[in-house]
């Protein structure tokens, strides 16, 4: 009977002692598990809780990584940085990278004694824009003293413009060529008013325009304004000798006209490069010098062809006009034929009628050989 009781009493408490023996080895486990990095963050200063720890595993965060950045922050002076706050950037896509930029970017911004936190280089990592490149253009703004917040800077990066660039060459402006070396054309084609081709090369010195760095035009549009004030600039010189001297009226003319306006860079200088009047040394249509010269030939030549078809056309006119008259001609002198050949026939008539007698046609006849014989004396002999 005690034996049957002590059995029953005894079966539970095994099963508790079981249960207890399971969870105690499980729980062993764990702090086995997570006691490197628990020891490692408390002697870092970065205290982390087990049910931190447990959580993390849970979620399938790795703790290590989290842990390991917690203490980068702390580190560098960063207290308030938590490890939920790491765990929101990595489980939006698992990637150990996300984390480590932004944690990464805020230090130096805390270096620097910028005010970003956490959270805006989150929202700005996940809007697609590049939060090392935007902390260090902040960094090189601020030490540049140049007016850069960091809704602007923002805004730059996620417009596709290279932030820390345009910093840069705000502070350290930057050479363009005109033309560009991309543009396969290696000068610039001017005529002056004297008609001389010039070849011109210009270096435009540009420094960036934050303000207007969002919604201003590119690198192309400068140096396509450059070009164009160039060439009018040449165009309305008097004669190319006026350029070949003082090629800075040139760069001072086009500086003066304003060609940086809504664009993202402001002018600092122009600068002639090389200037060389063209064609001297070819042959070839490209290198004609005196385009002036070429052009009043080429008119001269044009106004020739048409003043010879003119002249043909009056020349084809007055053929026409002496065929025209020669045919009048033979038209009367039939006439005259038809107008003879009815002489005989007036004459016949008149001897019916008695109106001509005999003599007055031998007198008639008579004046006629006199006539006839005077006209042979007077013809020159042949």
């Amino acid at each position: 009977m005690e034996q049957t009781l002590l059995a029953k009493v005894s079966t539970p408490v095994i099963v508790v002692a079981v249960i207890a023996g399971i969870a105690g080895l499980a729980f062993l486990l764990i702090f086995l598990g997570f006691i490197k990095i628990w020891i490692q963050a408390l002697f870092s200063g970065a205290r982390v809780s087990f049910f931190d720890l447990i959580g993390m595993a849970l979620r399938k965060v790795p703790a290590q990584l989290m842990v390991g950045l917690r203490i980068s922050g702390v580190q560098a002076g960063i207290t308030d940085l938590t490890t939920q706050q790491l765990e929101s950037v990595f489980l939006v896509r698992r990637n150990a990278a996300d984390v480590n930029t932004c944690v990464s970017a805020l230090i130096i911004a805390f270096k620097a004694n910028l005010e970003i936190t956490f959270a805006d280089l989150q929202a700005h990592h996940f809007s697609g824009g590049h939060v090392d490149q935007l902390v260090r253009a902040m960094v090189a703004g601020h030490r540049a003293k140049i007016a850069l917040t960091l809704d602007v800077a923002r805004a730059i990066d996620l417009a596709g413009r290279d932030i820390l660039d345009a910093v840069q060459t705000t502070v350290k402006p930057k050479i363009i060529d005109c033309p560009s070396q991309t543009s396969g054309a290696s000068m610039l084609d001017a005529v002056a008013k004297d008609g001389i081709r010039l070849l011109v090369k210009a270096r435009v010195t540009v420094r960036s325009n934050i303000a207007q760095l969002v919604r201003g035009a590119t690198e192309d549009t400068i140096i396509a304004r450059v070009g164009q004030g160039i060439v009018s600039a040449i165009g309305s010189s008097a004669t190319y000798k006026d350029v070949l001297e003082n090629p800075d009226r040139i760069s001072h003319k086009v500086l003066d006209s304003g060609l940086d306006a809504q664009t993202a860079f402001e002018i600092v200088s122009i600068d002639i490069a090389d200037v060389s009047v063209a064609g001297v040394a070819g042959t070839g249509e490209k290198d004609i010098s005196n385009v002036g010269a070429k052009l009043e030939t080429e008119r001269a030549e044009a106004d020739k062809r048409m003043r010879q078809a003119e002249a043909e056309g009056r020349r084809a006119m007055a053929v026409a006009r002496e065929q025209e008259m020669t045919a009048l001609v033979q038209e009367n002198r039939a006439k005259v034929v038809l107008a003879e050949a009815e002489v005989p026939l007036a004459m016949a008539d008149a001897f019916r009628k008695g109106n001509l007698g005999v003599m007055d046609y031998y007198r008639m006849k008579n004046i006629m050989a006199d006539t006839s014989m005077r006209d042979s004396i007077g013809r020159p002999k042949k």
